[in-house]
C-alpha cells in the first residue's frame, strides 16, 4: 500500500469480488493519507473507510449504496454519484474519473499467465484496465470464471496472494405477499424466454415458480444460487436464447459457495464487462426479453423510485433502465417492475398520485 499517495483516486473491486485484505492493508495507512478518493461500486465486504475517524485520509464516492456506506452517504460523509451500469465503465475509460489505482481480487494465473476477475467482471475489468497502477488479491478461492473475464498476470503491478473465502449472500425467506408477486410475474413469463432479475425476496420468489417452464435463458447483470437450481432441473438451458444462445450471460455474481463452485470453469457462464451485458441495444437482441426489476416506490404517472426515500439516498440507479428499455426492444419483449403494494406493515402506500418530494426518478 505504499504505492497509494495523498490525493490519489482509487477503485475499489465491488460485489463478492471486493478485496478485502487490501481494503484493510490500505485503512492501516490512512494515518499517512490526505485526500484519497474511493470509488466503488456495491460491495459485499465491510466499509471501514467511511468510519469517522478517517475522515480527511478518504472520500468515499459510491457508484451505488450499499448497507456498509448508506449512513455516511446519509450523513453528507461520502458522497454519492447516480449513473447506470451501463455507463460506468466510461467513466473510466474517458478518464472522466481517471484512476491512479485499482485495487482488485483475481483468480489464480492459469498456465498461460491469464488471472480470471472471477465473481465481478461488470465494472472491476474496465476500472482496472484505466487505472495507471493494479494492485491485486490472487485469491486461490476466487473462481475460474469464462468470458471477457480475464487480465494477464503481467498487467497486474503489484500482487498479494491471499487464500479466503468470498462473501456469501444471506439466505432468507420470501414474505407471503413477494410469493404472491413471484406467481403472478412467472405467470407472463413464456417458455424460451431469456431473464434478467438480479438478488432478493422477488427475484427468489419469481424463480421458486418457474419449475414448469421450459427452456429459459439468462442475460442479467447479476444472478444468484436460484439460477444454479433451475439449471440443474433442466428448466435454464439457453438454448432459445437468439444473442448468445447456449450461454447465461451476467456482470458479477453473489451468491453462496456452491453458486462460486458451479461458475468455476464453467463453459455455459459467461461475465462481461456491464457497457456490454446492459447495453440496451445488445439485451434487445434476445427474442422474448423479460426484465425483472424492483422499486421503492411507484406513482400514477409511471414514475418508478428504485434508489431514494424522499430526497434520502437509499441504494442506486444501477441497471434498471438499461434493462428496461432493452426489454422494452425485444421481440416479444416484456419489462416488469415488481413491488409489494405496502409498507411498514401495510400502513404505507408504495402507490402514490405523485412521488415525494426529492425523490429520484429511476424510471418513467
Amino acid at each position: 500500500m505504499s504505492h497509494i499517495q495523498s490525493g490519489h483516486s482509487v477503485y475499489l473491486g465491488g460485489g463478492a469480488g471486493a478485496p478485502a485484505i487490501l481494503v484493510d492493508a490500505l485503512c492501516e495507512r490512512a494515518p499517512d493519507l490526505r485526500d484519497v478518493q474511493l470509488i466503488h461500486i456495491l460491495t459485499f465486504i465491510g466499509a471501514p473507510y467511511v468510519d469517522p475517524k478517517y475522515e480527511g485520509s478518504f472520500r468515499d464516492n459510491s457508484l451505488f449504496i450499499g448497507h456498509n456506506v448508506r449512513k455516511a452517504v446519509q450523513e453528507g460523509r461520502a458522497d454519492f454519484t447516480p449513473i447506470f451500469l451501463s455507463e460506468i465503465p466510461g467513466l473510466f475509460q474517458r478518464d472522466i474519473l481517471p484512476l491512479d489505482a485499482a485495487l482488485i481480487s483475481v483468480s489464480p494465473p492459469d498456465e498461460h499467465g491469464f488471472c480470471s476477475f472471477g465473481v465481478e467482471v461488470g465494472t472491476t475489468k474496465p476500472a482496472a484496465e484505466s487505472a495507471r497502477m493494479i494492485i491485486a488479491e490472487v485469491n486461490r478461492q476466487m473462481p475460474r470464471t469464462l468470458g471477457d473475464s480475464f487480465i494477464h498476470v503481467s498487467r497486474l503491478t503489484h500482487v498479494v496472494e491471499t487464500d479466503y473465502p468470498l462473501p456469501e449472500a444471506p439466505q432468507g425467506t420470501s414474505s407471503p405477499a413477494n410469493l404472491q408477486i413471484g406467481e403472478h410475474i412467472a405467470e407472463l413469463i413464456p417458455n424460451g424466454a431469456t431473464l434478467q432479475m438480479g438478488i432478493g425476496s422477488i427475484p427468489d420468489a419469481v424463480l421458486l415458480n418457474l419449475h414448469n417452464h421450459k427452456d429459459l435463458g439468462i442475460h442479467t447483470e447479476l444472478f444468484s444460487d436460484g439460477v444454479v437450481s433451475l439449471f440443474e432441473q433442466g428448466i435454464i438451458n439457453c438454448s432459445r436464447k437468439t444473442f448468445h444462445p447456449g450461454k447465461m450471460i451476467a456482470g458479477f455474481l453473489f451468491g453462496s459457495k456452491r453458486l462460486y463452485h458451479f461458475v468455476n470453469d464453467n463453459a455455459i457462464v459467461e461475465l462481461h464487462p456491464t457497457e456490454y451485458v446492459n447495453d440496451p441495444y445488445k439485451i434487445a437482441q434476445n427474442d422474448n426479453m423479460v426484465a425483472i426489476n424492483a422499486a421503492l416506490q411507484v406513482d400514477l404517472t409511471g414514475q418508478v423510485c428504485a434508489d431514494s426515500m424522499g430526497p434520502v439516498f437509499y441504494s442506486g440507479v444501477g441497471g434498471q433502465l438499461d434493462f428496461i428499455r432493452g426489454a422494452a426492444r425485444s421481440k416479444g419483449g416484456l419489462p416488469i417492475i415488481a413491488l409489494p403494494s405496502t409498507a411498514k406493515n401495510d400502513t404505507i402506500s408504495r402507490i402514490s398520485p405523485l412521488l415525494p418530494e426529492g425523490s429520484g426518478v429511476t424510471t418513467t
